[in-house]
């Protein structure tokens, strides 16, 4: 038999070359004009880049992104340890907190600022653009971290990444209105201040629009309580719903309104007109006729003075207006001078998940951006057009630096990923403290544990009591057969962002009580109302009962004599027919038994569902 010849095996050496072959290996990059931004044409190229948005780093991840900003170097520092107590209510903030936040954040309102676009000219090259805007966001950056650890006060995870803001300044410079979209369920929170300053600053002939998103969320009265509370501060605002479409009799009504609105402002201006003509001509009288006094010719002047200031006042409709409304709206809302003659431009921009891509997918009637109920889904700003004279502009989403209490209202906002969250508890915690406990047990069908004799009744229940039997009711169990909490919290916070869990802040100055009313409960609750053993002992909580201390304090052991050795001698006093337990009942020896046998699971661990 001849000797066997070698294996040829380049094919294998060629692909672990491939796989581990190092810097070599890599792959190289054709188009070195990618490597820049500065020099990526508008469009399609910026698609190219696959820019992430940044909110929220690790120490670490912050400390390199800063020094690659700053080009220089720096010495770590040892961060504090916080102990979590985690049978406590975290995340949540008593009300001597809450009220001392406040007043740090009222102190401090003016310095929460988004960055400014240094100032440019045509002459200047990319490298020096592009220097001074690094240096410019550096500076943002360190006033608010110095704001952060000087002051105490709590920041939202803002946008970190340098070129979501350059998107920001090339929407705001191009759009003739820049338009704010917010959640309806808590519109202060995604309302930005100083982007408003920012807009009238780059130019006098920009206006700012907020638009309510998701106004199907509230009912007529609560739409109207924010309506009277934006016209209060002389902002226009306007109500849609992206997923929603208005019946016909709903347009007519809005419809009917605006008309009653139109002739309203109509009759408005003849009023102040006529007004005017009768003080002209009375001022002509008054020029010719000698006879007056002095006196009387100031009087009537200031009176014209007065007329002439007066500036017709704000009036925002609760009405939720349809598609061909909002876009009537958008073509007759800016009348100034337009960036691009005989074109308006409207520029979108708002938090991530406020629905800013649903939005321009209602107005063109059709999918023309990817929507995700993922945070940041649109990564490059896109201009699309809705008519020959009306162009929108998207903008990816921007987390702005604003005052929070905690990270966990972030979360149950949609502005962080909930898929990304470290930590389940202060969120849930969050959620509880705001929805009564019947809304959850109408909701998903649960039997929740009752407080304890000690606590109040009324409590709300805690997070690891509803996570525990939402996740035993739905399955969502571990391998070691507990609730699978983190599991069951992503389930509840995500009903709360969609809206299946609703809860609406209510403007200042209204109460909550009054803003937003729970319905009754629905299902009947038995007095001594019963849980399965098997159920009880899932979702118990891991704190102690007065229940397990007297079961502890009063389960003592019984007194016994124990004799060891085969022969036993009867006790005095006891029977004498009476048969000696075995000393050792837990033991039961079998000298024929198999011990290489695998025995059943349900066998082996069956003291367990013992009751």
């Amino acid at each position: 038999m001849g000797k066997k010849q070698k294996i040829n095996s380049d094919l294998g050496r060629a692909l672990i070359k491939d796989r581990f072959g190092g810097p070599k290996a890599r792959k190289f990059v054709g188009d070195k004009s990618m490597l820049h931004t500065t020099e990526v044409q508008d469009g399609y190229d910026w698609g190219r880049l696959n820019l992430q948005s940044v909110t929220e780093e690790s120490s670490f991840q912050e400390f390199l992104a800063t020094a690659e900003l700053a080009g220089t170097e720096f010495q770590a520092e040892k961060l504090n340890i916080k102990f979590i107590n985690p049978k406590v209510n975290v995340g949540l903030l008593t009300e001597e907190e809450k009220r001392a936040v406040n007043e740090s954040q009222e102190k401090n309102r003016e310095l929460i600022t988004i960055p400014r676009r240094p100032a440019w000219t045509k002459d200047m090259g990319a490298d020096e653009l592009d220097q001074n805007e690094r240096e410019h966001f550096l500076t943002w950056r360190r006033t608010l971290a110095d704001l952060q650890e000087k002051q105490g006060v709590l920041l939202t995870p803002f946008e970190k990444n340098l070129e979501f803001w350059r998107q920001l300044w090339r929407v705001i410079e191009r759009s003739d209105v820049i338009v704010q979209i917010v959640d309806a369920r808590n519109p202060l929170l995604f309302r930005c201040d100083d982007l408003e300053k920012y807009v009238t600053e780059v130019s006098k002939d920009k206006l700012n629009l907020i638009l309510i998103n998701k106004a199907d969320f509230l009912t007529s009265e609560q739409r109207q309580f924010w309506a009277d509370y934006f016209s209060s501060l002389g902002v226009h605002v306007v109500f849609f719903s992206a997923i929603t479409v208005p019946t016909s009799a709903e347009i007519e009504e809005s419809s009917s309104e605006n008309e009653e609105c139109e002739d309203e402002s109509s009759e408005e201006e003849e009023h102040v007109e006529k007004s005017l003509a009768d003080l002209h001509k009375s001022v002509q009288k008054l020029e010719h006729a000698v006879e007056c006094s002095a006196q009387e010719i100031n009087r009537i002047s200031k009176k014209i003075e007065e007329m002439l200031d007066e500036q017709p006042q704000i009036s925002n409709s609760s009405a939720i207006l349809s598609r061909d409304g909002l876009i009537e709206f958008f073509k007759t809302f800016h009348k100034g001078e337009r960036v691009t003659k005989n074109l308006s431009t409207i520029g979108l921009v708002g938090y991530p998940n406020v629905g800013k891509s649903s939005t321009i997918n209602a107005l063109l009637c059709a999918k023309k951006v990817s929507v995700s109920a993922t945070p940041g889904k649109t990564k490059h700003f896109q201009t699309l057009f809705l008519d020959d004279d009306l162009l929108l502009c998207d903008c990816p989403g921007l987390v702005m630096p604003s005052f929070v209490y905690t990270k966990a209202e972030m979360i149950i906002n949609g502005i962080l990923p909930i898929d990304q969250m470290r930590d389940h508890v202060p969120p849930i915690n969050l959620i509880t403290s705001l929805i009564p406990r019947h809304i959850f047990e109408d909701k998903y069908g649960l039997m929740l544990p009752l407080p304890m004799e000690c606590e109040d009744q009324n409590r709300g229940p805690t997070a690891e009591e509803l996570l525990n039997a939402y996740g035993y009711n739905r399955g969502f169990m571990t391998s070691n057969g507990q609730p699978d909490n983190p599991r069951a919290a992503r389930y509840i916070l995500k009903d709360f962002v969609n809206g299946k869990l609703l809860y609406s802040h209510a403007p200042p100055g209204v109460d909550q009580n009054i803003y937003h009313t729970w319905p009754k409960r629905q299902r009947l609750v038995k007095a001594n109302r019963v849980l399965p053993p098997q159920e009880a002992r899932a979702i118990r909580s891991l704190r102690a009962t007065p229940q397990d201390i007297d079961k502890t304090f009063f389960n003592l052991q019984s007194n016994g004599a124990h004799v060891k050795g085969k022969s036993t001698e009867i006790l005095s006093g006891s029977s004498s027919n009476g048969n000696v337990e075995n000393s050792k009942p837990w033991k039961q020896e079998n000298r024929h038994k198999n011990k290489n046998k695998r025995e059943k699971l349900r066998k082996l661990y069956i003291h367990l569902d013992k009751h």
